[in-house]
């Protein structure tokens, strides 16, 4: 059964390209971001884990651990890394990619996709994406097509959101980036608000004359 947000994401040992990985000590305390590509060597995996190298730097300014998977043995995907890095330049593939030529952590995560067949007839990995906190729970899942390519300027917004809203009162609206006002939740006052958002909130009035629109800076910004 696919994970649902707030489960706790099972453990694993595997199998990467940097050696064993015991999956619990690897993200230990940290947030992570567990990602997963049909095959290696093929054209729109090649352009993402290009991307990730590109982005590492920004992931690490953050606390995050990356880690990528696919149905491959080691020896394909150490092989493939020569071309991701050629397609990508000034990428490094400076994280681990996990074998998992079993299938059996597809299975675990719910990342099995009916639609893509190997040579042996054999479900293939979707292209997913989960991100999960230090609390070794799922924060987020999305899951693409093997045809679209994922979109990680999204990623990183989105870990931006949760590593925000899980340290502070606060939501974030539409199209939200770092810098931009954030939403008070509903479930707070205007009087725990007023204390806790030193920076003050403003209310947006609304034909309904309900009041549960509060803009407030993004309270971890000086």
């Amino acid at each position: 059964m696919a994970l649902k947000l707030g489960d706790t994401v099972p453990d694993f040992t595997a199998n990467s390209t940097e050696g064993p990985i015991e999956f619990y000590k690897y993200i230990e305390g940290s947030w992570a971001i567990l990602f997963s590509h049909p095959n290696d060597f093929t054209p729109v995996c090649t352009t993402e884990l290009g991307a990730v190298g590109n982005f590492l730097p920004e992931f690490e300014k953050r606390g995050v651990k990356v880690i990528a998977l696919s149905c491959n043995d080691v020896e394909s995907h150490k092989g493939w890394i020569g071309d991701i890095e050629s397609y990508t330049p000034g990428s490094k593939v400076g994280f681990p990619i996990v074998a998992d030529p079993t299938r059996e952590l597809a299975v675990k995560y719910g990342m099995l996709d009916p639609d893509e067949i190997d040579s042996k007839g054999i479900p293939l990995t979707a292209r997913a994406v989960f991100i999960i906190g230090p609390d070794r729970k799922l924060k987020l899942s999305i899951l693409y097509p093997a045809t679209t390519g994922r979109n990680f300027h999204e990623v990183l917004r989105v870990i931006d959101s949760l590593q925000l809203t899980a340290n502070f009162s606060v939501a974030t609206p539409v199209n939200w980036n770092l810098g931009d006002k954030c939403m008070v939740i509903p479930s707070l006052s205007n009087e725990a608000a007023t204390l806790k958002f030193p920076k003050g909130f403003e209310t947006v009035e609304v034909p309904s004359g309900r009041s549960y629109i509060r803009l407030t800076p993004q309270p971890n910004l000086d």
